[in-house]
């Protein structure tokens, strides 16, 4: 069976870092989704989908995204019934996230890490000397 889902959204507020009391790192944030049809002079609706991450994946998001990031998730569906205070029988839907990824610019993160401020290695000036040049001889190939 297959329960595969991929999403790209923003953030709808910050997402906080919890600890399980058996130190298993969460953190649950909510993804604002724009959907592809727009109907003509109406404004574009968007889908808030609610998202929970594990372990390393959680401290990933909690360090590195907040309100308004961009953000790639791969992950699953998952459901929970549960009866309210008032006895009325409920379903939460929520994806559960495996992989998360950066989407859009640095700038645009906000992101005030070192790392990510760093210009990118230049490889233009790449040494070629140790590659030796292919000459086109036909003559040992068995077909």
């Amino acid at each position: 069976m297959i329960n595969s889902v991929v999403l790209m959204g923003r953030l709808t507020f910050d997402p906080e870092l919890r600890t399980t009391s058996n130190g298993i790192s969460v953190v649950s944030f909510q993804v604002a989704c724009d959907r592809n049809y727009q109907r003509a002079g109406e404004e574009r609706k968007a889908d808030f989908i609610d998202v929970t991450a594990w372990r390393q994946t959680a401290e990933f998001i909690s360090r590195y995204f907040r309100t308004g990031s961009m953000i790639a998730i791969e992950g699953s569906i998952q459901t929970d019934s549960y009866t309210d205070k008032d006895g009325n029988k409920r379903k939460k839907v929520q994806v559960v996230a495996n992989n998360v990824s950066f989407c859009g610019s640095k700038a645009e993160s906000g992101n005030s890490n070192p790392v990510y401020n760093q210009p990118a290695p230049s490889y233009a000036s790449a040494d070629n000397s140790d590659f030796e040049e292919i000459v086109d001889d036909d003559d040992d190939l068995p077909f």
